[in-house]
């Protein structure tokens, strides 16, 4: 043992760890981490390979219980958890492995600047941003919508900001679930969440979000990146947001009802954060509903950011966005829990998939993706830290075998805000960023010594990882050139 790491895991190969179903009677499948040698030791930090095991006795769990290589310690999952329960054996749905963050999520435009076309403007892009993106704990936007409007966006998603005029249906042909998971309830969410959300389509919130403006540095399969338009060189912008105070609420609202759910099913977890109900029961359905309700405003939220972002740039270059060709990529969300249908043991079974800090990463030909993306498989974006990479990946067949469609979703924390608040020296650190000629605007100093570079895991060593195993395969990487953050 070290640090504070008690799990004893047993190494697969050079990506795969196994926590054995017998370290804790009452685990019903093995916990499974994809790591490496390097990565490893940040799970000495913290306990999120305990974590792993106590999500593997949830009720009709499957295969195992994983973690991804950004994993760290979270609320009742860890971050970076993915687990999948068996609906029809009383499998459940347990809001710890969504988070209170519903759909936080991330969405990839790409642009025709080559960086040196816009490098002396990055400045004034990144100012310009901070001012037409409301951004911080709580802030508000001019997008502000009535009762009846809330009820459509939690509905519609992404295609209600399309209809407003926020964007163009080809947006949501790029997005997951085409910006809106089908069975959200709006009587299932409650006032306080209604309140929460009334000013908060199109902000950007506080904390790990943010919207960069990059530049492509590395090409990894020029095939996909010639389908897709990307070459070395080209600005892209990356937006990171989810549901807000929203969210939040129906998170918390829910968690409450859960625990009560513990002894009425007679449910045993070792971590009463690990509150669930079965999925067919009244409370379980009622946790979905309000989920999906959530998930749908974050993605009409992140529609409306990059509405907002392409009107800044159309003023600043006094041209239209289709001119600067500011298309969408892709926008996948983190925090969610989805029904779909996997092959288990040798048999198609619908499931129950939590994805907690994780990524969906389907196949090519899979029939839920775009058409343009059949041949490709789902695009797959990672963000990192402000001062390092960002990736572009796709999904394999792979991931669809081992870990029911999933990968990483970022860099992953290994300092707390405290800590890096209580370590990291404010000047040095802008310096650096200076340095490196990455121009970050945020509303405090705080914020940014919070999101330091060395508050996280290296991307690349995530990234490294994810593609050695095979669930996920490397497209093209990205470099930070401008920041902006709550």
């Amino acid at each position: 043992m070290v640090g504070s790491l008690q799990v004893k895991l047993e190494k697969i190969d050079n990506w795969r760890w196994r926590i054995p179903r017998s370290y804790k009677p009452g685990m019903r499948v093995d916990g499974l981490i994809y790591s490496d040698e390097k990565l490893l030791k940040d799970l000495y930090q913290d306990k999120a390979a305990e974590q792993v095991a106590n999500v593997a006795f949830l009720p009709g769990i499957v295969q195992y219980s994983l973690a991804m290589p950004d994993i760290h310690w979270g609320y009742g999952f860890p971050i970076g958890g993915v687990a999948a329960t068996d609906i029809e054996a009383g499998g459940v749905v347990s809001p710890g492995g969504v988070g209170f963050d519903i759909n936080c999520g991330v969405r990839l435009l790409k642009t025709e600047f080559q960086q040196e076309e816009i490098q002396d403007k990055i400045k004034q892009l990144v100012y310009a941003l901070f001012s037409d993106i409301p951004s911080g704990l709580g802030v508000g936007g001019d997008i502000k919508v009535s009762r009846k409007q809330e009820e459509k966006i939690l509905l519609k998603g992404a295609a209600w900001a399309v209809e407003q005029g926020y964007g163009i249906r080809e947006d949501l042909e790029c997005t997951e679930d085409n910006g809106a998971i089908a069975g959200a309830d709006p009587n299932s969410v409650s006032e306080r969440a209604y309140e929460r959300g009334k000013t908060q389509s199109g902000t950007l919130g506080s904390g790990n979000h943010f919207l960069e403006i990059q530049a492509i540095d590395q090409l990894y399969d020029r095939q996909i990146c010639d389908f897709l338009g990307l070459r070395l060189g080209q600005v892209t912008i990356m937006i990171h947001s989810g549901s807000r105070g929203l969210g939040y609420q129906v998170c918390d609202d829910n968690l409450k009802t859960m625990l009560r759910c513990l002894s009425k099913y007679n449910i045993n977890v070792p971590d009463r954060q690990l509150a669930c109900a079965p999925v067919n029961s009244s409370e379980g359905r009622q946790y979905l509903a309000a989920m999906r309700c959530a998930a749908n405003y974050a993605w009409a939220n992140r529609q409306c950011l990059m509405h907002l972002t392409r009107k800044t740039f159309e003023r600043i270059f006094n041209s239209s966005w289709q001119k600067m060709g500011m298309h969408l990529i892709y926008d996948v969300a983190h925090n969610i829990a989805k029904i779909e249908k996997h092959t288990v043991e040798g048999k198609e079974k619908k499931l129950c998939v939590h994805r907690k800090g994780a990524t969906r990463a389907f196949a090519p030909g899979d029939p839920s993706l775009p058409d343009r993306y059949k041949n490709i498989g789902q695009p797959v974006i990672i963000p990192g830290d402000m001062g390092r990479n960002s990736y572009l990946l796709v999904g394999t067949q792979k991931a669809m075998q081992e870990t029911f469609g999933s990968t990483c979703h970022g860099a992953g924390r290994v300092k707390s805000r405290s800590a890096a608040l209580r370590t990291i020296d404010a000047n040095k650190l802008i310096k650096e960023l200076e340095a490196k000629n990455i121009v970050v605007k945020a509303s405090g100093r705080g914020t940014i010594v919070e999101e330091a570079p060395e508050a996280y895991k290296d991307v690349n060593d995530v990234v490294k990882v994810v593609a050695g195993a095979g669930i996920s395969k490397r497209v093209c990487r990205m470099k930070p050139l401008g920041v902006i953050k709550g």
